[in-house]
């Protein structure tokens, strides 16, 4: 390359850095929509409208919420896919969206087709048993199961969900046969575990957590890598003999994958700080939810892994369903 053409290639890259700098500078300068592809009142609807009515203030431009339901959440997933990369059309998303729907149903978009921006907050999910059942650990549960194979169900609020394949990876992991009984909603999975008509749920906390307090329910273990500060006295699965088992549900926020690195950084560097706040951290530990706050390449590795665990269980059990 000559001195000249050298030249006008500087010329065209340091005009590119200053367009992103300004543009990051600039936004947001209307309002930001927020897609959530699940009815209002779900914990990512919640989580969601915590962080960004904090964000609202943060930014001084309004982030509206929009719930898009449909097609297990495939429907407003795709909104978002096909919107403008500009930053004003945002997706809050989970491991079913991006992690666990490729591997069992036609999509009309790929997990490819949005970029990570960070985590917004995360529930781990708790391993109970009616008090009937004579166990009162994960070691006692798995004894049990061996000794009266195929005997015993587990409830989950519907194939493909988080406590649908958490439970299937403990059974993996456990090598016990428990039978799947898909319901239409975790209140109903809550209702048959209280009376014993089902014998396990690896359930949200925040809804289970007055049952064990009610004494209607015995709590064996948490699902998240260390113990819950909201149930410290209750072991991990990991420690309690499957080192490595990991179950949380988690909702992410994305752009559409041509959006503007800069920008994307701006929203992470924005719901981190939100996310520090005293009063996020309270308001989320009423709810039972972790902040998040992690960086743009955390949370893409923090994808890939989840893609892999979720692939395995779903191919192990060759789980198909239509949306």
């Amino acid at each position: 390359m000559n001195f000249e053409a050298g030249k006008r290639v500087s010329i065209i890259l340091g005009g590119v850095l200053y367009a992103a700098s300004a543009l990051s500078q600039d936004y947001p300068s209307r309002v930001i929509r927020v897609v959530v592809p699940f009815a209002a009142g779900g914990g990512g609807d919640v989580v969601t409208r915590i962080v960004m009515q904090r964000l609202t203030n943060s930014l001084g431009k309004s982030v509206v919420v929009e719930n898009r339901t449909g097609g297990s959440g495939i429907a407003g997933t795709q909104v978002v896919a096909t919107a403008a990369p500009d930053g004003y059309t945002l997706l809050q998303a989970s491991a079913t969206n991006i992690a666990v729907l490729p591997f069992i149903t036609k999509l009309p978009y790929s997990p490819g087709d949005f970029a990570p921006i960070t985590v917004l907050g995360s529930q781990p999910h708790i391993v109970v048993v009616p008090v009937s059942l004579p166990v009162k650990s994960i070691a006692e549960l798995v004894a049990l199961a061996k000794r009266r194979p195929g005997e015993m169900n587990y409830g989950s609020s519907g194939n493909g969900g988080p406590n649908h394949l958490g439970t299937e990876l403990f059974k993996l992991d456990a090598g016990v046969q428990i039978a799947h009984i898909p319901y239409k909603g975790n209140g109903l999975v809550l209702i048959d575990l209280v009376s014993g008509q089902i014998q396990l749920g690896i359930m949200s906390m925040a809804p289970t957590l007055p049952h064990i307090k009610s004494g209607k329910l015995r709590a064996l273990a948490v699902t998240s890598p260390g113990r819950s500060p909201v149930v410290p006295e209750l072991p991990t699965v990991a420690e309690s003999g499957y080192p490595g088992y990991e179950v949380r549900s988690w909702y992410g926020l994305f752009a559409p994958v041509k959006t503007p690195r800069a920008i994307v950084v701006k929203l992470n560097e924005e719901i981190a700080a939100v996310l520090k706040q005293r009063d996020t951290i309270e308001t989320f530990a009423a709810q039972g939810v972790e902040p998040g706050g992690n960086s743009v390449e955390d949370f893409t590795a923090f994808i890939k892994s989840e893609t892999e665990r979720w692939g395995r269980v779903v191919k192990a059990i060759n789980l198909k369903i239509d949306p």
